[in-house]
């Protein structure tokens, strides 16, 4: 198995899924919980679960959510590599709708204070494969850093990966500064909107090709038709399997941490989509992200 290094947020996730139609001035019924979140974080559980050794790499702040966060990093099996800063940890506020579909609402705390203590910490580690987060590449204040630390694990014969993550800071920041920092990437992971977005095109298929320039591999989630996935000239596609869905939060972050520890235990294309739309739908039936 990989030994994995991640490169992310460190952030908390509230889920509020109201029982009933929102009372602006009162109390709503709401089913509300409260778990350790983070895109990165959700995926770098689901290498770990896949049997590869992972640390993660990130800022956390001096809170009791900084707390929860490590320690449920720990209990996973995941080490903990965290710089404790001043300030407020990360927090995500996810409004669930009908269907499982979510709005968010963010507070990236002290996650933007990335910096050398970090970056340093990361490259006097040992590690086969480097996953960045798309946040860290989105924010101006880290982004330089995340850059750095690819183009360091390229040198050393390491595989890389990047998540888009946003579209939202993507669209703020301008694709072509997001293709520029991830350019090089073994494989870069999106889901149908930030892929479309990110290549400039109306159509999956269109956005496979473009981001296939940049990236050797490139895998699209596609929520409930599925996913698909760019290699070279090939192309493959799975189908969803979820048949019941309360929460899509994480569903996309255990996909791709499913099919990225397949890939890196040497599962093909198709072996590691089915994994991966297997994780997803696991996800979906339950009401947050963590697990």
């Amino acid at each position: 198995m990989s030994q994995v290094a991640v490169l992310g947020d460190v952030m908390i996730d509230i889920v509020v899924a109201p029982r009933e139609p929102l009372a602006p001035t009162s109390d709503t019924a709401a089913t509300v919980r409260l778990s350790r979140g983070g895109s990165a974080a959700n995926l770098a559980v689901a290498l770990r679960a896949a049997g590869h050794e992972v640390a993660y790499f990130g800022v956390v702040g001096d809170d009791l959510a900084g707390e929860v966060f490590q320690r449920d990093l720990e209990a996973r099996g995941v080490a903990a590599r965290l710089e404790r800063v001043t300030g407020a940890t990360g927090v995500v506020v996810a409004l669930v709708g009908p269907g499982g579909q979510r709005s968010m609402f963010t507070d990236r705390g002290v996650n933007g204070e990335l910096g050398e203590a970090t970056v340093s910490a990361l490259a006097t580690s040992y590690f086969t494969h480097l996953h960045v987060s798309g946040y860290t590449l989105l924010d101006g204040r880290s982004r330089a850093h995340g850059v750095r630390a690819l183009e360091a694990a390229r040198r050393r014969g390491a595989t890389t990966s990047v998540d888009v993550c946003s579209v939202g800071p993507l669209t703020r920041v301008g694709t072509a500064v997001f293709r520029a920092a991830f350019a090089g990437a073994t494989w870069l992971f999106a889901n149908e909107e930030e892929a479309l977005a990110l290549a400039g095109v109306p159509d999956v298929a269109d956005a496979l090709t473009a981001l296939g320039v940049a990236a050797e591999e490139v895998v699209v989630t596609c929520g409930s038709r599925g996913a698909r996935v760019r290699r070279g000239a090939e192309e493959w596609r799975a189908p969803a399997r979820a048949t019941e869905v309360l929460d899509t939060t994480g569903a996309g972050d255990a996909a791709t941490g499913a099919y990225l520890g397949a890939r890196l235990a040497g599962d093909d294309v198709a072996a590691a989509l089915t994994r991966a739309m297997d994780a997803a739908a696991e996800v979906v039936r339950g009401l947050g992200s963590a697990g």
